[in-house]
């Protein structure tokens, strides 16, 4: 069985995070199995595809979570509390730097954030004015369920970040040009949180094999899938070290739909 996942950002999505009537059209009349791997949280996900038709699981939070289309978890790898204290305390004593956090209490979506903001952390949280998802700590500390932890600032700085924390612990890391801000992020993630090992667990729960999955991306979060995935394909815009790794590398960039246009040409 044909199956088919694209990222969001930068990929599906146009670059003003809008779905056009015509990547609307086409999802919704897809014949085949369609899906989503995404940095974005469930609720994130499900306000920007308003109007698409989500009948599948979806990859969340850069592969740290898998749900269904109606929310419930189907699997998590999430961050224990213990680490992610010690990994903020670390680096603020050593690098006066406080990451964002997502993660769960219970069954609620968190997003948490440090009084002390840095510019691109401020930028950040203007598009999450009035989510009662986003809550300031003044002494930030971990969940119970961290699913990712991320620091903005500069590429040389968010290295050196990259190096301590992983000579430390065992995570994932994905540090990349942020695709909306002139900055780079950094996200932390469960050692199985990344989006590659969220295709493997989806192949369990959808009975699928990897060889016949095609999976879109543009940056280095998607590379893990693009590895393990029996076709990856580039948009347009992709980086070009993603552009490299790619079967594909469509003509059409996510601001002139170039999945939808693959899809509606399959």
């Amino acid at each position: 069985m044909q199956y088919f996942i694209t990222d969001l950002d930068k990929t599906f999505l146009r670059s003003d995070l809008s779905v056009s009537p015509f990547a609307k059209k086409v999802w919704n009349s897809f014949d085949k199995p369609l899906t989503i791997a995404t940095a974005r949280s469930y609720t994130g996900a499900t306000k920007l595809l308003e109007g698409v038709r989500l009948t599948r699981p979806m990859i969340l939070l850069d592969g740290a979570m898998i749900t269904a289309p109606d929310g419930e978890i189907m699997h998590l790898n999430a961050l224990e509390k213990e680490l992610v204290d010690h990994c903020i305390d670390i680096v603020e004593r050593e690098f006066d730097d406080r990451p964002l956090i997502v993660g769960l209490d219970g069954k609620n979506e968190r997003f948490l954030y440090p009084k002390k903001l840095n510019s691109h952390q401020k930028e950040l949280l203007q598009n999450y004015k009035n989510d009662k998802r986003v809550l300031g700590i003044e002494k930030l500390r971990g969940l119970e369920q961290n699913l990712k932890v991320v620091y903005l600032g500069s590429k040389e700085v968010l290295q050196a970040i990259e190096k301590r924390v992983k000579a430390l612990y065992e995570v994932e890391s994905k540090l990349s040009k942020d695709p909306y801000q002139n900055c780079y992020f950094l996200t932390l993630l469960h050692p199985l949180g990344d989006k590659a090992h969220a295709l493997k667990r989806l192949e369990e729960i959808e009975d699928i094999l990897a060889k016949d999955v095609t999976v879109f991306g543009d940056s280095h979060n998607d590379l893990g899938m693009f590895a393990y995935a029996g076709k990856s394909v580039a948009v347009a815009n992709a980086l070009p070290e993603v552009k490299e790794r790619a079967d594909i590398v469509l003509a059409r960039s996510n601001d002139e739909d170039g999945v939808a246009h693959y899809l509606a040409n399959l």
